[in-house]
């Protein structure tokens, strides 16, 4: 809830893009960083440090404030938040309804949700880092349009999208922590639209889920992990791609 409230900032204030590109967060060397937001008052980012487990809002003005990441409820830290902002001369209002999220209490009133678990925090971002990296790597051999490596602080996953050149298809590949429907840390991979026969082109196919799904053990457990990711991210881009008929360059990119 509190990487949601960061992430609400950004979408709130930066221009629309399309395929939402104004919202996601990115991986660091420490955590997780806004990339800069412009305000009225001025230009401002929001960094998340999962190694001494803070966050820290510094606008170009030189203003720099920081929020402690610990246990305390969802509600005190938006108010904090909100104070924060308001010292740093960046105020700015969100909407305070989480996103994918059953039932989810606004942030001002959700005084049910308090748990913060440092070691656990940072062992979920040197996870991103690592997948940051060979998502990165897959990203660079496509000759076409990419999306960047993002973190999607909705459904707290980390991926990107290659493109075909044809409206708004697309394949992506990520890594996601799962949820009520899948309760393995997992990748995935899919292609939009979703190209006839695809279900049988490759192994890995989750009905429920309608994507492939590789899960995190497996590559984590890997002799060569690295290789392993990049094999799924490939071979399941490709069946997608080939199906759906994309430009022959860009297949065999």
């Amino acid at each position: 809830m509190q990487v949601q409230m960061l992430g609400k900032l950004r979408l709130t204030l930066a221009p629309p893009e399309p395929e939402w590109a104004h919202i996601p967060l990115y991986v660091t060397a420490r955590g997780l960083n806004s990339s800069p937001i412009p305000h009225p008052n001025g230009v401002f980012d929001l960094d998340v440090d999962f190694v001494d487990h803070v966050v820290s809002i510094r606008t170009v003005a030189g203003a720099v404030e920081r929020i402690r990441l610990e246990p305390r409820t969802v509600a005190d830290f938006y108010a904090e938040l909100m104070r924060a902002l308001e010292r740093a001369g960046v105020p700015a209002q969100i909407n305070v309804v989480p996103s994918d999220v059953p039932n989810g209490i606004p942030f001002p009133e959700d005084a049910v949700h308090e748990s913060y678990d440092a070691e656990w925090a940072h062992r979920f971002w040197r996870v991103l880092v690592a997948v940051d990296s060979v998502l990165k790597e897959h990203r660079a051999r496509f000759v076409g349009k990419t999306f960047p490596v993002s973190f999607w602080w909705g459904s707290f996953d980390l991926s990107y999208s290659r493109f075909s050149g044809r409206g708004s298809e697309h394949a992506s590949v990520g890594f996601w922590p799962g949820d009520e429907r899948h309760r393995q840390a997992a990748f995935y991979a899919y292609t939009v639209p979703r190209p006839e026969g695809i279900e049988e082109a490759v192994p890995g196919w989750h009905t429920g889920l309608g994507e492939f799904v590789l899960p995190y053990d497996e590559v984590r457990s890997a002799a060569d992990p690295r290789a392993a990711l990049l094999d799924f991210a490939e071979t399941t881009y490709r069946a997608g791609a080939e199906l759906a008929g994309w430009p022959t360059e860009l297949v065999s990119a």
